[in-house]
């Protein structure tokens, strides 16, 4: 088969079946740091118990992500740029994914209760995110030196759903060892190993372990998938200053690929408001409903079952009728969830409908609010792999020949430059208003602006 690589020259051949399964472990590999950490189980612990109030804790959560999305924003475009003047990706990804790991090992000193280690927990968490999303840029960068502009869908979509894979079955490992009778694996409710659940260890535990995770689950992609472009002979300096030079080069160029812009304008609305809808979810839950550890990690499972065949249909939905349609596909079920979401309150569903009280003494999810809330975030789970893995391949149709690093790190920068702006309105709103509810409903300006900006884009090519 042949393939176009990024030079815009062509190859016989794309990377061996092995080397691309092991391009898309990778997000197996990350996806339990996204799943358990930053989703549902660490960050509504670091909001609702280590912080101990439910309004501070999710303004506080907002602030530590906007700082992440400041940071990645000024660092994507200038690194993919300097990794396609060096040469190789996998050593940026490497680094990258050392941060992470650091970054995680250090939650396992979120003790509860202590507020003077509040910030160091939240530093720790930007540490971790910034190294994930940007070993993610140089991942993404391989794709198109992988795979057949043909196939880039499909295999996108197949990443994206093997992460969810990787996620829902660290959400299954949290919850045997955090309530291993509900298993047959233990007669009481204690959690296995003897980790004491006093002092949260289970909760603070999920930082290491997914540390090690991605520890093990990363190596194929470094020993099996090719680099896609070989070694340059410059320095790591010389690197760094052509990579600056040909991201100012591009960015003043941008002018010239209106289309390129506008899309990556209208994806970092979009990407913000669904990265903030995810991060906020179950802290918005636990908040309103109470949620202990396993509820929050039973809702994380089932929203994940939904998100698996979401993101392989979408992959496959990519291929046959192009990247555009099916993000805005998704898009617009994510805009729906989100308006179902935020209608909710602890006295009723969808803004105006009643309902009975909440009884402490409920089954799972036996509330009508409850039940309300899994309807639309099975829709938002649903629809939040399609509208990712497309978005990523929507970039790989779109770039110049020989400019895909420089515009996968421009595109990593249209979903993170306004990723501090989604949580620190979040914060913003939260902190004025005292009202969980009112801060999460922030992120609908984010997803209808980019949804409508989105309709202008056309889907081709644009040329060197």
């Amino acid at each position: 088969m042949i393939v176009i690589n990024e030079q815009g020259s062509s190859t016989s051949r794309e990377a061996s079946k092995l080397g691309q399964f092991s391009w898309a472990l990778f997000d197996w590999a990350n996806q339990p740091f996204f799943t358990v950490v930053t989703t549902f189980i660490f960050g509504q612990y670091f909001a609702n118990t280590m912080i101990g109030d439910p309004v501070k804790g999710q303004a506080e959560w907002a602030f530590t992500q906007s700082t992440s999305g400041v940071i990645i924003a000024v660092l994507s475009p200038f690194l993919g740029a300097m990794a396609d003047a060096g040469g190789r990706r996998k050593p940026y990804i490497l680094l990258f994914q050392c941060l992470v790991a650091v970054g995680c090992i250090a939650l396992w000193w979120a003790y509860p209760q202590r507020p003077d280690l509040v910030s160091l927990i939240s530093w720790a968490v930007v540490i971790a995110t910034v190294g994930a999303e940007m070993s993610i840029v140089f991942n993404n960068a391989l794709l198109p030196t992988i795979v057949s502009p043909a196939r880039m869908g499909r295999l996108s979509g197949f990443g994206w759903g093997l992460g969810y894979c990787g996620g829902l079955l660290a959400l299954f490992a949290v919850l045997i060892v955090s309530r291993p009778s509900m298993f047959g694996l233990s007669v009481d409710d204690k959690p296995l190993f003897g980790l004491d659940p006093q002092t949260y260890t289970v909760e603070r535990l999920v930082g290491p372990a997914s540390a090690v995770w991605l520890a093990i689950f990363v190596i194929p992609m470094f020993l099996f998938t090719p680099d896609g472009n070989q070694p340059r002979r410059v320095s790591l300096a010389e690197a760094a200053r052509s990579g600056g030079r040909a991201l100012l080069h591009t960015v003043l160029k941008l002018r010239r690929y209106r289309n390129v812009l506008l899309y990556l304008i209208a994806f970092m609305l979009y990407n913000d408001g669904l990265a903030a809808i995810i991060a906020f979810g179950g802290v918005y839950a636990a908040a309103i409903f109470g949620w202990d550890t396993v509820t929050i990690g039973i809702f994380g499972i089932i929203v994940t079952i939904f998100a698996i065949p979401g993101a392989f249909l979408g992959g496959r939905l990519d291929d046959r009728i192009g990247s555009k349609r099916t993000v805005q596909f998704a898009v617009l079920g994510v805009i729906v969830a989100t308006i179902g979401i935020v209608s909710l309150s602890k006295q009723g569903v969808l803004f105006v409908v009643p309902a009975p009280e909440l009884s402490p003494t409920r089954s799972l999810f036996g509330s009508l609010q409850e039940q309300v809330f899994m309807a639309f975030a099975l829709l938002l789970g649903f629809c939040m792999g399609p509208m990712q893995a497309a978005s990523r391949t929507m970039i790989g149709r779109l770039a110049p020949p020989g400019m895909v690093g420089e515009f996968f790190g421009l595109f990593a920068l249209s979903g993170r430059a306004t990723a501090w702006m989604a949580p620190l309105a979040i914060g913003i709103v939260t902190t004025a208003t005292q009202s969980n509810r009112l801060g999460v409903a922030c992120v609908l300006f984010f997803l209808v602006i980019g949804f409508v900006l989105l309709l202008w884009v056309r889907e081709e090519r644009a040329s060197a």
